[in-house]
């Protein structure tokens, strides 16, 4: 099984979220859907940004941990990386 950290933005460099789940395309669907209560409903998080793959999921949660504590700059350069052009990478996992 796969665990996943991921970063979720509102808009390009907007408000930044760092989770971590083991279905990320189900994951992603809930925050887009705003199916559950706190900050990224509130905050209109929505676009998958970055994402890592990890097996074992202590892995996953320790490098989440990591990465929140992370200043915004770090995330944001990450991201760029990653994803330059910070495309919402949510439609490419359902192919």
């Amino acid at each position: 099984m796969a665990f996943y950290v991921y970063i979720l933005a509102s808009r390009q460099r907007g408000t930044l979220y760092v989770g971590v789940t083991n279905d990320l395309a189900r994951r992603v669907h809930e925050h887009r859907e705003k199916q559950t209560e706190g900050f990224t409903r509130q905050h209109g998080v929505t676009r998958l940004v970055y994402y890592e793959t990890h097996d074992i999921a202590e892995n996953a949660i320790t490098r989440e941990k990591r990465l929140k504590r992370w200043n915004r700059t770090w995330k944001i350069q990450a991201i760029e990386e990653f994803n330059p052009d910070w495309k919402d990478l949510y439609e490419d996992l359902n192919r």
